[in-house]
């Protein structure tokens, strides 16, 4: 069988594939709530039962002392590579709803869009996978390649259960490289494949005074004001150049290599656009990087909450008893999470004032990830978007964090590709969520032509 032939069953199963993607997205299946548990794992139900009926086979729900995992897998091409792709099913919570334009577990197709909750975060791209392979199976009756699917229900909720899932699971997760479609194109709506994604610390700090507040005009000036103590802290972490003083908070860092500035700088990134798209006047960052490099290559350290005292209207003469502020660092390559949190912590306490309590909570961590332009399955998926969307796509390195890229290399050994589709402007965890749907049918065409290209994977 041809391509054209998946081309002229695509095409006939165009309003199937969109009935059925439509039907995907009306399940709440938000993790965050507990009142959405049946939600979720009606999901996880309509996924093994999608991937029973276009042929994947041993499909299992697979409990995890949380919300389960969906496996399945296909393995009848001896010779051939093994794929393991990864999906959640699992969505963000919709508030607020005022902002919606449609109810978001109501979706509806607008011109070349389709809006709705998990559109694009992250069902949109498990379901291109699931097209993908039903095409190929529908006309040649096999896979070019083995794959093995898993598409978890907790990936919002922070993935409480995954860790110990994959460890337990090692064996009959064996690949040769691991495909996640949870990312997007680059500005533009430019195809792009995203090789560096930034790991994170976040911390609470909590200082601690009095047993209760104070009056300010009876004690100001005789005991320490814990606002005032938590200002002092968070000002020595950095410089006034956005450099981070945390002793040997740089220790471990992978520096750029030329060719890494070099397709940052390649990329078509307007600052200016850039910053009137966000309201700001100005960047700012660690100095001699550019905005690109700072955004997705370089670790950072940011204040996310503060909040302590008297903030109601009017004014309140006070010695607040406690301050409070949530503390997040986004790592790069190189860098431990638990090494970070130790030297953040250690520092935070030397440099805490007399006469407060500081206690540092820690509230998660994830660990960066990097795979090489250069790696031939990258090469594979950077040929098929050339084919499928008609020119190179560019590599990026983002902010964020996706834990699981970090769990797959190092419980399964397994090289990621973060091969994903979404408009870049996908409103993703926003109200009106959406994929565009030429991403979204160029998408399925371009994991068809992956996975062939993907054959000689071994040679």
């Amino acid at each position: 069988m041809s391509a054209n032939d998946i081309e002229t069953y695509l095409e006939q199963t165009k309003s199937d594939r969109m009935n059925s993607y439509l039907e995907f997205l009306r399940i709440p299946s938000i993790s965050m709530l507990s009142e959405n548990e049946s939600d979720c794992r009606e999901a996880a139900s309509w996924l093994a039962i999608e991937l029973k009926r276009i042929g994947v086979e041993n499909v299992e729900i697979s409990e995890t002392g949380g919300l389960p995992m969906v496996y399945g897998d296909w393995l009848h091409a001896p010779d051939a590579p093994t794929v393991l792709v990864y999906g959640h099913y699992d969505v963000q919570p919709v508030e607020p709803l005022d902002e919606w334009e449609i109810p978001p577990f109501e979706p509806v197709v607008r011109g070349n869009g389709l809006y709705g909750r998990g559109a694009s975060d992250d069902k949109g791209q498990i379901h291109i996978h699931l097209k993908a392979v039903e095409s190929i199976l529908a006309t040649r009756g096999h896979l070019p390649i083995n794959l093995r699917f898993i598409f978890e229900g907790e990936e919002e909720a922070g993935s409480a259960n995954l860790e110990s899932w994959l460890e337990k699971n090692k064996e009959r997760l064996s690949a040769d490289v691991a495909v996640i479609s949870d990312t997007g194109f680059f500005d533009g709506n430019i195809p792009a494949i995203t090789i560096g994604l930034r790991g994170i610390v976040y911390i609470q700090v909590d200082v601690t005074g009095s047993t209760s507040d104070l009056h300010s005009g009876s004690f100001g000036g005789t005991v320490q004001n814990p606002a005032n103590a938590l200002c002092e802290i968070i000002s020595k972490l950095k410089d006034d150049t956005g450099r981070i003083l945390v002793p040997g908070f740089y220790d471990a860092v992978v520096p750029l290599s030329d060719r890494d500035r070099e397709a940052l700088a390649a990329l078509p990134f307007d600052e200016a656009e850039y910053l009137a798209s966000i309201g700001v006047t100005d960047t700012f960052g660690e100095a001699g990087y550019t905005t690109l490099e700072r955004r997705g290559a370089r670790p950072t350290l940011d204040v996310n909450g503060l909040w302590g005292g008297f903030q109601g209207e009017g004014s309140k003469t006070i010695i607040p008893a406690s301050a409070h502020a949530k503390i997040s660092c986004r790592l790069v390559a190189g860098q431990d999470p638990n090494d970070i949190f130790s030297k953040l912590t250690s520092f935070i306490r030397e440099i805490s004032p007399r006469g407060v309590k500081t206690n540092i909570e820690f509230l998660g961590a994830g660990r960066p990830s990097l795979t090489p332009m250069d790696h031939p399955a990258v090469k594979a998926a950077a040929a098929a978007l050339s084919v499928t969307f008609g020119r190179e796509p560019v590599y990026v390195r983002e902010g964020g964090s996706i834990p699981v890229c970090e769990n797959l290399e190092s419980i399964l050994g397994l090289p990621v590709v973060l091969l994903g589709f979404t408009p870049p402007n996908d409103n993703a965890h926003a109200p009106n969520e959406w994929m565009d749907l030429n991403n979204y049918e160029s998408a399925i065409r371009t994991v068809v032509t992956y996975w062939d290209a993907l054959v000689s994977l071994r040679g």
